[in-house]
């Protein structure tokens, strides 16, 4: 049913019901134990696009080596990013030290507490910002993340797209009318571990649902349909040639640049082709002669094609070639020359790392 233009009539038993089976059911997990709001900051943009198992272990080791704002701020960005390196997305990465120098440089060090000035800093949104200000600080601020509209969408059976600027108006109202004004930071840790552990996307544990009765879309048996998206962005494919280049016990990476995936990465010298290309083909282009030039003996020692490297909005075709050069050109030398024992010092995009545990 078309919901856009509806008022919500709070409906305090939803979120009592949600506290109680919280009380039983909710995970006890490490940024759950604490009210500082560094932490809980932490921990919200690390589970972004990533598994609680997955994170745990960068949640402790962040915080090992970041143990609050100031020391994150400190932190020079290639040991932020190799602190990063396999969750992907390193735009959180980038964010999150950019963020904790605004806090230095505007707040004294001190973790704002007003919405607007946790919503202002580089990389947080309205979800995270709810989020954080609910749990350290009790506002009545509800987090709309993934399990909250999927939850939302099937206990009042909307079928207004989610990824819509009018979709997102109408859970924020319906978001906002339900959760609970005197425990807010509880009731959105909640209903986050309900759609987590209960109103899953696939197979739902509708007979173990506390809201079973009041689930409109289990009553018109619409559950499997909902949440509705207006639709996906089309996935690019992008072909990626890595030459790993080695002369003797040294080789050469280079960092990438900003406006593209993985800003700040290291990987080893790449050439993108429109479509795969065979190695022959590759070594006739000016781009790689003019690399390997007065390099002497050229050996190709070895190539990997990777599995397709599946991205958000990108496809990447992977291959890496393994080339054994007499001496470095001037072209390479200009690139980062490491030996091949510091390699594990740089912080790498997963591709490549999958490529190097090979």
């Amino acid at each position: 049913m078309k919901n856009d233009q509806q008022t919500y009539v709070p409906d305090p038993e939803v979120a009592s019901r949600l506290l109680e089976w919280y009380g039983r059911e909710g995970r006890d997990l490490p940024w759950r134990r604490t009210r500082d709001p560094y932490r809980i900051w932490i921990s919200e943009v690390i589970l972004q696009q990533t598994r609680v198992a997955q994170g745990m272990s960068y949640y402790h080791r962040f915080l090992e080596l970041f143990p609050d704002v100031a020391a994150l701020a400190s932190a020079p960005e290639d040991l932020v990013l190799k602190c990063w390196q396999g969750l992907g997305y390193y735009s959180r990465a980038r964010n999150l030290l950019a963020a904790a120098r605004r806090i230095v440089e505007t707040h004294g060090g001190v973790f704002p507490t007003a919405y607007a000035d946790v919503r202002a800093l580089p990389g947080v949104g309205d979800y995270t910002a709810a989020a954080i200000c609910s749990i350290a600080y009790e506002e009545p601020c509800a987090a709309l993340d993934g399990n909250v509209f999927r939850v939302l969408s099937r206990l009042y059976d909307l079928d207004t797209p989610i990824d819509t600027t009018s979709g997102r108006r109408t859970f924020a109202a319906l978001a906002d009318s339900l959760i609970d004004r005197q425990r807010p930071g509880l009731y959105n840790q909640a209903i986050m571990d309900f759609g987590a552990l209960c109103c899953l996307p696939a197979q739902p544990r509708c007979t173990e649902c506390p809201l079973r009765d009041r689930c409109l879309a289990f009553a018109a048996r619409t559950v499997d349909v909902r949440p509705v998206k207006q639709g996906r962005t089309a996935v690019e494919p992008r072909y990626f040639n890595y030459l790993h280049v080695e002369c003797g016990d040294e080789l050469v990476l280079r960092r990438r640049g900003a406006g593209d995936i993985w800003q700040g990465l290291y990987e080893f010298p790449l050439i993108e082709t429109p479509e795969p290309v065979e190695y022959t083909v590759l070594a006739a282009m000016p781009e790689f002669c003019a690399l390997f030039k007065d390099a002497g003996t050229v050996c190709l020692a070895g190539t990997v094609k990777m599995p397709v490297h599946q991205l958000s909005h990108r496809a990447i075709h992977a291959v890496f070639y393994r080339i054994v050069v007499e001496r470095w050109t001037p072209s390479l030398r200009e690139m980062l020359v490491i030996s091949r024992e510091t390699l594990g010092d740089y912080a790498v995009s997963r591709l490549t790392e999958r490529y190097l545990s090979r």
